[in-house]
Formats: structure tokens, sequence, C-alpha cells
């Protein structure tokens, strides 16, 4: 990728609908991947032309490599696939969640893991190459937007949901896709 060409990241929002409902997600987070999982089939229930589906990315410290997976997905929803690069590294991550995770948030194989590692693993599970972008220091920009997106609606735990742009503390990743689906549609 030229230095010289402005980095663009996709946004990760799906379907063009009224209702926004906008999940806030950690990659490596077993709930945030029971909600990822989820999706698809939620995009596909309520209909793309009645919901406009928004994934923003809610890194957290405790998951130790965090910050690194979440601007992988970043810089892969800056490659010309965009946002459909970024949702396969998510899908990897998903698929291969214990081998980004640390045991009890603090120990395991990973201690022994370095950055490389990670990126080398999110490369060769997801089949997006996206170190070029990863590497370039403006992708903090879009690293940072999320952050702060979170942290202006008081977004501390994923995954944390959204319709019309509040909160909804009851909303769980263990609801069914019904559920889902009746309160974005009321």
């Amino acid at each position: 990728m030229n230095n010289t060409v402005t980095l663009h990241a996709d946004p990760l929002v799906w379907g063009h609908g009224p209702k926004v409902f906008e999940v806030f997600l950690e990659p490596t987070c077993p709930f945030s991947v029971k909600a990822f999982n989820k999706l698809d089939a939620l995009l596909a229930a309520v209909g793309e032309d009645q919901m406009t589906l928004k994934i923003r990315l809610q890194s957290q410290p405790w998951h130790m490599y965090s910050g690194v997976i979440v601007r992988y997905i970043l810089a892969a929803s800056t490659l010309p696939a965009g946002k459909a690069d970024a949702k396969a590294v998510l899908k990897a991550v998903a698929l291969h969640r214990e081998e980004f995770e640390f045991t009890d948030h603090c120990a395991g194989p990973n201690m022994d893991a370095t950055p490389n590692d990670i990126l080398a693993r999110l490369k060769r599970y997801s089949g997006v190459d996206a170190y070029a972008p990863f590497a370039r220091p403006e992708l903090q920009a879009e690293v940072k937007w999320h952050c702060k997106y979170a942290r202006q609606n008081g977004i501390h735990v994923s995954p944390t949901f959204m319709i019309n742009g509040l909160v909804q503390p009851d909303i769980s990743s263990g609801d069914d896709i019904s559920e889902w689906a009746k309160r974005i549609q009321a």
C-alpha cells in the first residue's frame, strides 16, 4: 500500500434501513463472539431495507491482545474489500478465539506470543493481509474514533447494544435473534 495515499477505513455498516442497531464488540470476548455469530441472521430476519447494523469495536485491556486485534480488523477495513475483509478477520477470531486469548486473562500459551505472532495468526486464519495498513501510524485515528465513540456513549462492557442511539442494557448475547428483531422493529 502506498503511504502517500490517504488511508480510508470502510465503516463496519451493513443494511440501510431506518432502524439503527449498533453492537459494541470486543473480538476475543466469548459473549461478543456469541453476538457476532448472530448478526448475519439478524440482518436477514429484519431486512437490510428495515435496519442498519453497525459494528463498533470495544477494545478491553483485560483481553490482553485486544488492541492489536482491533487494530488489525480496522486495518483490514482499509483494504480494497473494506468491511468484507474486516468481517473476515472478525470471523477468523471468532472461530479461533482461544488462540487469541489468555487463560483467566493472565496466563497460558499466549504469554509467549508476540504481537507479530498474533498478526501472523490473524492473516493465516482470515486470509486477509492487513500488515501494510496496520503499520501506518494514521490508522490510530480510526482506532481512537471507536474508543471515543464508545466512551461518549458510556460503553464499558462487550457486547453492548444500542437501538437508534440508545443503550439497551437488557439486551444480551444470549437472547434469541427473534427477541432482538422484535426490539429493533418496535
